[in-house]
Parts: structure tokens; sequence; C-alpha cells
């Protein structure tokens, strides 16, 4: 018969052998990471084929015309058969510029990315709102979180998608912590008001942090992002925030796993998605610094039991 202690420590290490289980198995699909690959030629092959040999399963959309019908069919391919995800075609320009020839110009701009997106097959085509800031573009205005500048949005977003009406690819706007959306509920009701099925949400947990509260209680909002927002998620960015000792308040963005970003609490809700959405390291200055941020980034999934594509 077993003794008591025995018996004890047998019930135990089932629950631990359980819990590792349902740990594990949050996780039914590999997160796909990636990045810059600083490939040295533009061979959509070589290009492919720098991003695998970084381990890399997802990718930024090489530079390339929608007009290069030939290289984006190439692009397709190399991509394809090396099991790389086209994650995001990126069309930083801004959409509220107060000028209006700048803003037809910007919103035509955006427009021919999406068309782009949709011809590499990529999961978005992704900007900002944009900002009334009289000079940058991304800049800081009072206005930003105006009625008017959600309704602009909103006619921005429509216009873009139904000038393309894409099938493979959707349009996105970027959270920023100083114009809309820059909290879920916020993307919540911009979801809801474009009303478009190609409209998607890029998740950028760091850009929302723009508070002490934020930022001490992230993992509480990387959940509720997740949470509210995760079945319309295409794309995410990797990166970390930094607390600089200032007389004010002052957030610095870092090298993952360097700042105050709970990485455990980040992979562990993007594993759960049903969706196959990328995670993209990105304002790095030097592949050193990409590859430090990998390796953290790997470092933590594997603490945590997620597995990454590789």
């Amino acid at each position: 018969m077993l003794s008591r202690r025995t018996f004890i420590q047998g019930m135990a290490a089932t629950a631990v052998a359980s819990a590792a289980q349902v740990k594990g198995a949050q996780s039914s699909r590999p997160i796909r990471l990636g990045g810059p690959a600083f490939a040295k030629s533009d061979d959509p092959a070589d290009i492919a084929q720098a991003h695998l040999d970084l381990g890399y399963r997802a990718a930024y959309a090489p530079s390339v015309k929608l007009e290069e019908t030939d290289k984006i069919k190439a692009i397709v391919k190399e991509f394809a058969d090396r099991d790389i995800v086209i994650a995001e075609v990126g069309a930083w320009v801004n959409l509220l510029a107060s000028d209006p020839a700048t803003r037809k110009k910007n919103l035509d701009f955006v427009t021919e990315n999406l068309a782009l997106a949709e011809a590499l097959g990529a999961r978005c085509c992704v900007d900002i709102a944009g900002s009334y800031h009289p000079t940058v573009w991304y800049g800081p205005h009072p206005d930003n979180f105006s009625r008017r500048f959600f309704d602009e949005t909103v006619e921005n977003c429509r216009k873009i998608i139904d000038a393309v009406k894409p099938t493979r690819t959707k349009f996105s706007i970027e959270m920023m912590g100083w114009c809309m959306p820059s909290t879920p509920d916020q993307y919540l009701e911009l979801i809801r008001a474009v009303d478009r099925e190609a409209f998607g949400v890029h998740v950028d947990v760091c850009n929302m942090i723009n508070s002490p509260e934020r930022i001490y209680n992230n993992a509480t909002l990387i959940r509720e992002c997740f949470e509210k927002l995760g079945k319309w998620a295409v794309s995410c960015h990797a990166k970390d925030v930094a607390w600089v000792p200032d007389m004010q308040v002052n957030f610095k963005e870092v090298i993952p796993g360097t700042g105050e970003l709970d990485y455990g609490a980040y992979l562990s809700e993007l594993a759960k998605l049903p969706n196959d959405v990328p995670l993209m390291m990105e304002h790095l200055a030097k592949p050193e610094e990409y590859k430090q941020a990998a390796d953290y980034i790997r470092g933590v999934a594997g603490e945590n039991g997620i597995a990454i594509s590789s």
C-alpha cells in the first residue's frame, strides 16, 4: 500500500504535469517572430533566405513598387517556399495633414500601399491615424482626441478600404499614445465605426504606455488589449519601454528585455489567438540589437511553454 507521503507526492507531481500541459497547450501554433533581415541583395530569393537564416518566419514587405508585377510574384513565391509570411506593408504618412493637397497625396499613397499589400498577400497595410500637429506628422496635438479626429479617421479608413476592396489583406491603424486609438476601447469603437471586413487591428502595446499607471500595470493592459481586440489582430510589434529618471515623465523605447514590458503576458496572450499573428521587432539600430531582442523573446517564450517558429 502507498504511504500517505508517497500518495501526496504523487498527486503533487500529477498536478504539476497537468499544469505544464495546460500551459503548453495555450499555443497550438508557434508564434512567427520577424524583423529586418539586413539583406545585402535585392533578389527576392536572397532576401527571403536572409530572413530564414535568422530564424524568422515573418518579414516586413521588401521594397517593391505596385507596378513591378514580376518582382511581386517572385517575392510571393520565395517567401512562401520558405514558409515566411509578409506581416505588413508600412505606409507611414499623415492622413490628417492640415494642407488639403498633402492630405490627398498621403491618402493616395496609403491606398496604393494597401493595393501592394493585397498583391503581396501581406497580413496588413498599416499607418497611424495621423495628427493635427502643424510640422511633425506623428506629433502630439490637443485635437488628436477630438470627435473631428475620430470622424475623419473613420472616413479615411473607409475611403482606403473601399478603393482597394482587399480580400487577402487588411488595412489597420497602429495604436499611439497621443492620438486615437490609444486604448483598447477606443480601438474597439473605431472598428465598429469603420464597419469594414477588411479593417484589422495592429497591436503595439508599447505605444499605449503613456502614463505611470500603464507602465507599472502593463500586463493588465496587455490582457485587456487581446481580450477585446484579439479576434481582429493581424500583426504585432515587439518593442520595450523604459522609464528614464527625470523631472517629468520620460519614457524611452529600448531593446526588448531591457525595459518594463511584461513579455510573459504579451507572448502568452499572443499564443492564445486563433489566428496566425506575427510578432515584428522594430526600431532597433543594428543587427546585434535585433539578435539580442530575438534571443530574449525566445527565452521568455521557452520559459512559458510557448513555441517560436524557426
